[in-house]
């Protein structure tokens, strides 16, 4: 659960690794997705993926995800690698070690905001329903919710409905947050709510945070910018 707490230094422990990506659609003129990219991220880092529209940004965050398979190359997740793994034991890895946040939240209509919480916890099937409740109480709480806990997403803001899918994607207290524009739908305010969350998780509870964003303000305030130019790396600053 997300704790007050200071900034802690960043440590030598690579928590996920790309090895010669390459993504490419097969057509009667094969598409280049992603091309020959490398990089290592490790715990605590807050990391910006940017580049122009096509650039294949959200196509090689699908690779780190796990939810596409690389052409060539491979994606590691704590070491270990992930190429000759089965669509379920992906699945399995994702559930356990992985949480997603999108630009659409993707909260199930008919459930609460703590129903949605709970989902990915019912799903690994770890904690009992009692602990499933608390741990998705203490998470909105943490993320300013705790009063809407029980609202359904059309009785929420877009912003309130993202800090829910962010609550959500650390249900099962993942070592990494992988975003795909998480505020691109967003107004100036909600889009402050929700990045000063991502920036609380990295902060306070060493998760890591890979995110994909158009936004060069935001970008400039993360620890780390990745920039893409027709599916390569063209830079990897650190700020």
């Amino acid at each position: 659960m997300i704790h007050p707490a200071s900034l802690q230094p960043q440590g030598d422990h690579v928590l996920l690794e790309a090895r010669n990506l390459t993504r490419i659609l097969p057509a009667l003129v094969p598409v280049t997705l992603v091309e020959d990219v490398s990089f290592h991220v490790g715990e605590a880092e807050f990391v910006a993926i940017t580049g122009p529209s096509g650039s294949g940004k959200s196509s090689l965050l699908y690779l780190l995800g796990l939810l596409d398979r690389p052409t060539s190359g491979e994606v590691r997740i704590d070491g270990a690698p992930t190429h000759a793994l089965s669509s379920a034991e992906m699945a399995h890895l994702r559930l356990e070690k992985l949480g997603f946040v999108f630009q659409f939240h993707f909260l199930l209509p008919e459930f609460t905001a703590l129903e949605n919480v709970m989902i990915p916890m019912q799903r690994l099937g770890k904690r009992s329903a009692v602990q499933q409740q608390d741990h998705a109480r203490g998470l909105l709480a943490a993320l300013g919710l705790e009063e809407f806990q029980h609202r359904r997403p059309d009785q929420l803001s877009g912003g309130q409905r993202q800090r829910v899918a962010v609550a959500r994607a650390l249900a099962n207290s993942p070592s990494l947050i992988l975003a795909d524009e998480p505020t691109g739908s967003l107004d100036s305010a909600a889009t402050e709510q929700v990045f000063e969350s991502l920036q609380k998780i990295v902060k306070t509870d060493r998760t890591t945070v890979v995110a994909v964003t158009h936004d060069l303000d935001l970008a400039a305030r993360m620890d780390r910018r990745i920039h893409l130019v027709d599916g390569r790396i063209d830079y990897d600053r650190h700020r």
